[in-house]
């Protein structure tokens, strides 16, 4: 790729449906899986048509999963599943977007998809954050993509539908929020944001050093 060359973000709009079938899964078992649905949701056997339509025509939800101050012990949590495995999660489930972890490109090819994403996805998007952004010196000691990550953070926070703080950094700040990085300035915490801003959408905090995965995967 050439340099200044702009990345299209490959994304087809599969629906849950169309992943289902394509792991195998026959239109009677998916019918029987959406009557178990409404069962145990307790919405009744007249649900069942609606469970069905909604997963045939509603697209695999996409994810911008970002990373502030933290050792990534969530991420190993993610891949190191066994049950589901974190491939069926990404190619079945969700549609993993953005993650400068995980993802293959990196740099500025990296940024050009983030910003793809959370403006074409715009209030769409699930936002998973893993990591705290500090304050202190205007964000300087975390920086992601060439700019304090508490930019990149509102940013994406703003276009999100929702909000996911994977772990202890992400939920109350861990370590990285202890004394003296706690004084007035120095730490912030995603529930201190959630706070400042009411305009911003649903946030679910899941502590944990390290998450477990099943819980990231009942989240989503």
């Amino acid at each position: 790729m050439q340099k200044g060359e702009k990345i299209r973000v490959m994304n087809n709009e599969e629906t849950f449906y169309q992943a289902m079938r394509r792991k195998g899964v026959t239109r009677r078992s998916f019918l029987k899986f959406c009557s178990l649905a409404a069962t145990s949701l307790g919405l009744g056997a007249g649900m069942t048509p609606k469970i069905a339509w909604a997963l045939e025509n509603k697209p695999r939800i996409p994810v911008v999963w970002i990373h502030g101050l933290e050792c990534t012990c969530c991420t190993e949590s993610f891949i190191r599943s066994s049950h589901p495995l974190a491939k069926d999660v990404i190619l079945s489930l969700i549609s993993l977007d953005y993650d400068d972890t995980l993802m293959a490109a990196a740099g500025a090819q990296a940024e050009e998809v983030f910003d793809d994403i959370t403006t074409r996805y715009a209030g769409k998007y699930i936002l998973a954050v893993e990591g705290n952004p500090p304050l202190g010196e205007q964000g300087m000691f975390c920086i992601s993509g060439g700019r304090p990550f508490i930019e990149k953070l509102k940013k994406a926070a703003a276009g999100a539908s929702a909000i996911i703080a994977w772990g202890n950094c992400a939920s109350w700040g861990c370590v990285q929020a202890a004394r003296p990085q706690s004084d007035p300035g120095n730490a912030y915490r995603q529930s201190d944001y959630r706070q400042a801003d009411r305009e911003s959408p649903w946030m679910s905090a899941n502590p944990g050093c390290h998450e477990r995965h099943y819980y990231l995967y009942s989240d989503v």
